[in-house]
């Protein structure tokens, strides 16, 4: 089928753009000339002659995503048309499995083109970006509302019960049927043009908050001219800090900025109060300063038009209709697990409030403690109560070491080797690429990892792919998977040391990667991380466990300078304070995942004023004035500029399966076998080719207890 159509809709393309160029002056001939050019050239209309398959990122140009992207569209276009004109009786092969194994060209460029958005973002990325979004939206909705495409879906979905599918075959037929009812098909034509121009206006400005949000970020800067005011700043952070000044144009003064890496650790180590204060407040208001960046209209506005589209739909709320899809499956299941923690996390927050408060006055501080001084004095109360502190774990968690610490884990678990490859295609000079191989020698897929924060970049971690693994079209496709960190950069050839939570969101994202890279499905849509959100961030979470085991310690935590394997006494010290500061964890994230689902649990299309319904939302929870929201409104960008509205929660939903599991482990064996093969074979391989429940009995033998999260955070007495 992709030979069949593509040709002629490339021969089609090709002629028109020559038809046109005839008729126009010669200046406008020599353009049209480039453009064909450029079309010719245009990488993603042949086979990449790159090993792996990997994008030929050297070669693509600019001038090229637009055109591929617009042939992509005229491509679906084509495959669609094929498939609702077939004259032949529906069945799964010609409907479904077609429908499947369209839109190759398109899922091929924009892999690579929304994958750089992330990554190394550019204003011509961000102008392609806004024009195209609207269209990709119109196809969406070209196809989801196409009634006769949906009476041929139907007609298969009808016989499901009398077809031979294998247990992958059935769970795409019932993700498409109910994929078609879910964005419309059963609607009238007036509904459905309402519901057009509702996805439309929300995809638009999902793009622009996006857009805003990185400005915002990107163009604060905290300038410190007097060396006095970096009291108590690691000798790494003033470094960094001092090569940021240079690079925006502040040579011979400091730069702090309201990127993650810059910004907590000022936060967690300046003795300057006022300072800290001006940085938090910067952090916290990103969006919410009354400029041309300015993300509270967009955000009230993106709650109405969800709200609006959920009642077209018939839903109640945009959280109704989400989570119908989710494991959760209502909102009342939600507000039900995060209403068991919030009144135990809260309490040990204020906890913490009254240990820092007693610590803070005992050195002689004659305030009361703010939301700006807790990463501050948690640190120190951290340092009294387990002699514990990030400058001396810091040395052990060098960055090349840990992620080789993360390859070993992998190997002891299921195998795999990751070999170095310096002669593959890359997008930027911090992109590392590894090739990947199973226990048995065959090669799994390519790895790609992108640590460094830098302007292009949006803020975060994050894991992706620039190929899915799949086998529908004869041969085992294997994946292109990337992580993207935003560490600070190497300073004057120092290396790179992580704190304890850098580290671990480096495991944790290689858990993401790590069930990318092991998919083994045969549809393209539903291997890897092809999930619920209130599920797909369980085996991240999960991989987190192994980095605090001594054995896994040992291995890879060595002084960066001495080779000293991390002693003993500070791996106990480690575990003894994993509970330490969880009222605050805890709190500051169930506040974020609360205002979410109150912004999408709202009955009414009335735009709210921004500030007053979250401050209404966060005093109605009770939240302590020295805690802010993980994520405030107008920068809350996993929901209003990602796919996590109304699901910010499931991290904690996939806590429970998480802590779960890892009982699994602590009972048999941390790299127990056959534990091992049967999280690969039952969650890692499967990704969404069946129902997430059904999988995980068939792994844990039963339905996870929440008991153990609970535990864990140190939240209930443990049980026993």
């Amino acid at each position: 089928m992709k030979a069949r159509i593509l040709t002629p809709i490339a021969l089609a393309i090709a002629l028109a753009g020559c038809n046109s160029a005839t008729t126009e002056t010669a200046a406008n001939t020599e353009v049209a000339q480039q453009t064909v050019n450029v079309e010719a050239s245009n990488p993603f209309y042949q086979e990449y002659d790159t090993p792996f398959g990997i994008p030929p990122f050297e070669k693509i140009k600019m001038a090229h995503y637009k055109p591929a992207m617009e042939k992509g569209i005229a491509e679906v276009e084509a495959e669609i048309a094929a498939i609702t004109n077939n004259p032949d009786a529906p069945t799964f092969e010609n409907t479904i499995e077609a429908m499947e194994k369209g839109g190759d060209l398109l899922d091929k460029v924009t892999n690579t083109f929304y994958g750089l958005v992330g990554s190394m973002s550019t204003p011509e990325m961000q102008a392609i970006s806004k024009e195209m979004s609207p269209k990709f939206s119109a196809m969406s909705d070209d196809i989801n509302l196409n009634d006769k495409l949906f009476q041929r879906v139907k007609a298969v979905f009808d016989q499901k019960d009398s077809l031979t599918l294998n247990t992958e075959q059935k769970t795409l037929l019932e993700k498409s049927y109910k994929g078609f009812v879910r964005a419309g098909a059963n609607l009238n034509e007036a509904d459905k043009e309402t519901l057009r121009g509702l996805n439309q206006q929300i995809s638009s400005l999902s793009i622009q908050f996006g857009e805003n949000l990185l400005n915002e970020t990107n163009g604060f800067e905290l300038v410190i001219e007097n060396e006095k005011e970096l009291d108590g700043l690691p000798e790494s952070i003033v470094a960094a800090a001092a090569a940021t000044a240079t690079a925006r144009g502040h040579e011979g003064k400091w730069v702090f900025t309201t990127h993650r890496p810059s910004f907590y650790p000022f936060l967690t180590y300046s003795t300057n109060r006022k300072l800290r204060e001006q940085l938090f407040y910067a952090y916290t208001h990103r969006g919410d300063n009354d400029n041309a960046n300015d993300n509270k209209a967009i955000a009230s506005e993106m709650a109405s038009l969800r709200y609006q589209r959920a009642q077209v739909l018939g839903y109640k709320t945009h959280a109704h209709y989400v989570l119908e899809n989710n494991m959760a499956k209502t909102p009342e299941n939600a507000y039900g697990l995060l209403d068991k923690v919030w009144p135990a996390s809260l309490k040990r927050a204020k906890q913490e409030v009254v240990d820092m408060q007693e610590f803070a006055e005992s050195q002689g501080a004659d305030f009361k403690l703010e939301a700006w001084d807790w990463w501050y004095y948690s640190e120190k109360v951290k340092k009294m109560k387990y002699a514990l502190d990030e400058s001396i774990t810091k040395p052990y968690f060098e960055l090349n070491n840990t992620m080789q610490g993360v390859f070993y884990t992998a190997n002891q678990l299921w195998g795999v080797e990751f070999k170095k490859r310096d002669d593959l295609p890359k997008y930027h000079p911090d992109v590392t690429t590894y090739e990947v191989f199973d226990k048995d020698g065959s090669s799994i897929g390519i790895y790609m990892t992108d640590f460094y924060v830098r302007e292009s970049k949006r803020g975060g971690a994050w894991m992706s792919s620039f190929r899915k693994q799949f086998k529908m079209y004869g041969e085992d496709v294997k994946p292109i998977i990337y992580n993207v960190l935003n560490y600070p950069a190497p300073v004057n050839g120092e290396p790179v040391l992580l704190t304890f939570d850098q580290a671990s969101t480096l495991f944790h994202e290689f858990g993401h990667a790590i069930q990318g890279l092991l998919s083994d499905g045969y549809y393209r849509s539903l291997t890897g991380t092809s999930l619920p959100r209130d599920y797909v961030e369980y085996p991240s979470q999960v991989m987190e466990n192994w980095m605090t085991e001594p054995q896994v310690l040992n291995n890879f935590a060595k002084h960066y300078k001495t080779g000293e394997v991390i002693p003993a006494e500070l791996v106990e010290k480690i575990q003894a304070s994993g509970k330490f500061n969880q009222g605050f964890a805890t709190t500051e994230y169930m506040a974020a995942a609360l205002l979410d689902l109150k912004w999408h649990t709202l009955e009414t299309a009335e735009l709210q004023d921004a500030d007053k319904f979250e401050a209404d939302t966060l005093e109605e929870l009770g939240l302590i004035n020295e805690i802010a929201p993980r994520y405030r409104s107008t920068y809350f960008s996993h929901i209003f500029a990602g796919g996590y509205s109304s699901g910010y929660y499931g991290y904690i939903w996939s806590n429970i399966f998480d802590a779960d599991t890892w009982e699994v482990f602590k009972d048999k064996g941390i790299f127990n076998q056959d534990a091992a093969t049967g999280y690969r074979v039952n969650v890692l391989q499967s990704g969404g080719t069946e129902d997430p429940m059904t999988m995980y009995k068939r792994f844990r033998g039963k339905e996870p207890n929440p008991q153990y999260l609970l535990e864990r955070r140190g939240l209930v007495p443990e049980s026993k």
